[in-house]
């Protein structure tokens, strides 16, 4: 069962749980469940999922509390996280996606909703096909390894942000509005909001450091990577 998916779920009420595994199961995936943060860091440290489901209301450590410390950590880092999570306002989204989810969705949810954000997030987890080596004035990533380097020092990038890095390197200088974005980069985005897009590049802009300020907004029209600018004064 090697090719199936194994997905973490982090959910204390069990009949969710129960009812989000049966239907894994059905299509394909290997789900496992924790009903607390402490249940699901043994399951991580036994193996590494290929997806994590994190409630964000848990007994203990919070969902958020949960996706920043997985964030923080090396090992966990990489790891897709979709935020399962009764609150729908914006503000409480937002935070999600700042506290290090890649997407989240939100209760009651469709089966078929959820199987399509699990495998948005596998797709975009997964490395280009292309082996090509992409370099713009010091920043340089190689798609093969999936390593992004700046002035040839190591940068640590998660699997959304390098597959936004990857398409604004190949289109450098070009404006990008979000929807564009959204149909590239994420290439699904039925259920995705345009906000996304602006925390993605902020989390992609923290992650270039010195280099993130080679991601321009362009106001009223959306993002674009340039080389002209003066990345030496930036933080």
């Amino acid at each position: 069962m090697k090719n199936q998916p194994r997905v973490l779920i982090v959910e204390d009420e069990p009949s969710i749980a129960e009812l989000i595994a049966v239907n894994l199961r059905h299509n394909g995936f290997q789900p496992v469940w924790a009903e607390d943060g402490t249940a699901a860091q043994r399951e991580l440290d036994a193996v590494l999922p290929d997806v994590i489901l994190l409630d964000w209301m848990l007994p203990g450590q919070s969902g958020l509390a949960l996706a920043r410390k997985w964030r923080a950590d090396a090992r966990a880092k990489a790891i897709p996280i979709l935020m399962l999570t009764a609150r729908g306002d914006e503000p409480d989204k937002v935070a999600g996606l700042d506290a290090g989810a890649d997407d989240y969705i939100t209760k009651p949810f469709s089966t078929q909703e959820l199987l399509a954000r699990i495998r948005a997030v596998l797709r975009r987890r997964a490395p280009e096909q292309s082996h090509e080596t992409v370099t713009i004035s010091g920043l340089a990533l190689d798609a093969a390894t999936h390593r992004v380097t700046w002035k040839d020092k190591a940068l640590k990038i998660g699997p959304t942000e390098f597959k936004l890095l990857h398409y604004l390197m190949k289109h450098p200088e070009r404006v990008h509005s979000r929807s564009q974005l959204l149909d590239k980069v994420w290439g699904d985005h039925v259920f995705i909001e345009e906000r996304t897009v602006d925390v993605h590049v902020k989390r992609l802009r923290e992650s270039l450091g010195p280099a993130g300020a080679m991601v321009e907004t362009v106001r009223g029209a959306g993002y674009r990577l340039t080389g002209q600018v003066s990345t030496a004064s930036a933080a």
